[in-house]
């Protein structure tokens, strides 16, 4: 039964109006031996398994369910109950009875309540992470927009090679800064975005910026959220070689440990407290640190809350901001 119970559950992930609520209404029907299953929801759609009804019947089983959040009567042992999702009413189960005691039926809202208020949860997390990922694709900067282009537009006479490359760089950059596509990108997409990012930036800063990059060919393929590393790689620039007068070094290294992608991005840059960046995953943080944030929030609900950001900082010591990944992970395809 219970086995049962979380299939019904797993096809009433997308709500009543999902296309898994069709079987789940017909497993209820079958495991509680009934005539009849419906559910109807706040918004009028319904779905049901079973002997035909009076609709008028139905409706004002369901109306009174809906308006004083108790059970409601009908002919010929229809019995209609209200769905809950935490403390609120969020539908109505609508059941031929045929002699099921009201534990039993208690039991089946229960159940059907539990599953869609999983729905409402899923789709909340999957609206926070869209809105968290268009958050950071807004979040180019204007003044690095400006150097780069001051930047490459000093190399047009001198070099013109080296200019029309920038701009390529730049092109990749937005390109993938900007996306409106899929949400999932490959490590190896992520990396090129990074290689022309810190392109734009050497151009920009010099010999002030020196950088290592280091990444296993087999974890190339890696399925991870758009924008998981390049905030990263940006932060270290920002934070770490453009706060120290003579510049520093940026790593990005990656290596595959069994069935994890081990990916980190570091500077020699000032550091900071590490109550800080304990705070800045907290969302206690600089709000100029929203990038790290909303990464950290975004791998978490991707791949579950063992994943995440790990910060390993001190004052006067760098900065390394570590990323694990799964390398296979279900529903996660670039």
């Amino acid at each position: 039964m219970l086995g049962v119970g979380r299939r019904i559950a797993d096809e009433l992930r997308a709500g009543i109006g999902g296309p898994g609520a069709p079987s789940a209404v017909r497993r209820l029907r079958r495991l509680l031996g009934v005539r009849t299953v419906g559910l109807v929801g706040l918004g009028g759609e319904e779905v049901w398994s079973g002997n035909g009804l009076d609709p008028r019947v139905v409706q004002e089983m369901v109306a009174t369910v809906l308006r004083t959040d108790n059970r409601a009567k009908g002919p010929d042992g229809l019995v209609a109950l209200p769905l809950h999702t935490r403390d609120e009413v969020a539908g109505a189960l609508v059941v031929t009875a045929d002699g099921l005691d009201r534990a039993a039926l208690d039991e089946a809202a229960a159940w059907v309540g539990e599953a869609l208020e999983r729905a409402r949860l899923e789709r909340s997390a999957e609206i926070a992470e869209r809105a968290e990922l268009r958050a950071l694709r807004a979040e180019i900067s204007p003044h690095f927009v400006y150097n780069s282009l001051t930047a490459i537009a000093s190399f047009v006479e001198s070099d013109p090679e080296r200019a029309r490359e920038l701009m390529l760089d730049f092109a990749e950059y937005t390109r993938h800064s900007l996306a409106r596509g899929g949400d999932y990108t490959t490590v190896a997409g992520e990396f090129a975005a990074i290689e022309a990012y810190l392109a734009l930036a050497r151009a920009v800063l010099g010999d002030r910026l020196k950088v290592q990059l280091r990444i296993a060919p087999e974890i190339l393929p890696v399925a991870l959220p758009y924008l998981a590393l390049q905030p990263l790689v940006e932060n270290a620039v920002k934070h770490g070689v453009e706060a120290t007068p003579e510049g520093g070094l940026v790593q990005v290294n990656g290596v595959a440990e069994g069935n994890e992608a081990i990916l980190t991005v570091e500077d020699d840059g000032p550091g900071m407290d590490p109550q800080h960046a304990a705070d800045v995953l907290a969302g206690r943080g600089d709000p100029n640190s929203v990038g790290l944030l909303n990464v950290d929030r975004r791998l978490r609900t991707v791949f579950g809350p063992g994943y995440g950001l790990v910060i390993e900082t001190a004052e006067g010591a760098g900065t390394k901001v570590l990323v694990r990944v799964p390398r296979f992970q279900p529903g996660v395809v670039a």
